[in-house]
């Protein structure tokens, strides 16, 4: 079977375009920001965007406080399809880290309907136990 996608198989590709290629980014700018900001992490080093990914290494991704570990499998240059972007990659991240973030509540205050706007020692106290987490 012919892939209708030129999948140009290559032995090593930079981190930043592959995690673009397999849709794990949305924008190729965004992948080298991970990277230039320490998030993306291989074999357990940080790398930089012009690292070079091979065949068998664990990439490990945290986006917005979820970790993320896949398996590169096939290295591809152009950004295909979702289903022939998922051959690509195994996903290896333990299920308690991929439901992290299915709360609501984990980034945000949420106030009960109709109590009104908070008072002014409703403000100090949030600010008070905001201030406690961080």
């Amino acid at each position: 079977m012919q892939i209708p996608y030129q999948m140009a198989e290559t032995e090593k590709i930079r981190i930043d375009k592959w995690l673009y290629a397999v849709r794990l980014y949305k924008t190729r700018t965004l992948a080298a920001d991970a990277c230039a900001a320490g998030k993306i992490k291989i074999e357990g080093e940080t790398i930089k965007a012009s690292h070079l990914l091979k065949i068998g290494q664990t990439v490990q991704i945290t986006k917005q406080g979820e970790k993320q570990i896949v398996k590169c499998l096939k290295l591809i240059e152009k950004r295909v399809g979702a289903p022939l972007a998922a051959e690509c990659y195994e996903d290896l991240t333990p299920p308690e880290e991929k439901n992290k973030l299915s709360f609501p509540a984990s980034f945000f205050e949420v106030r009960d309907k109709g109590t009104g706007r908070p008072t002014k020692k409703d403000r100090r106290d949030i600010g008070k136990f905001k201030d406690k987490d961080d």
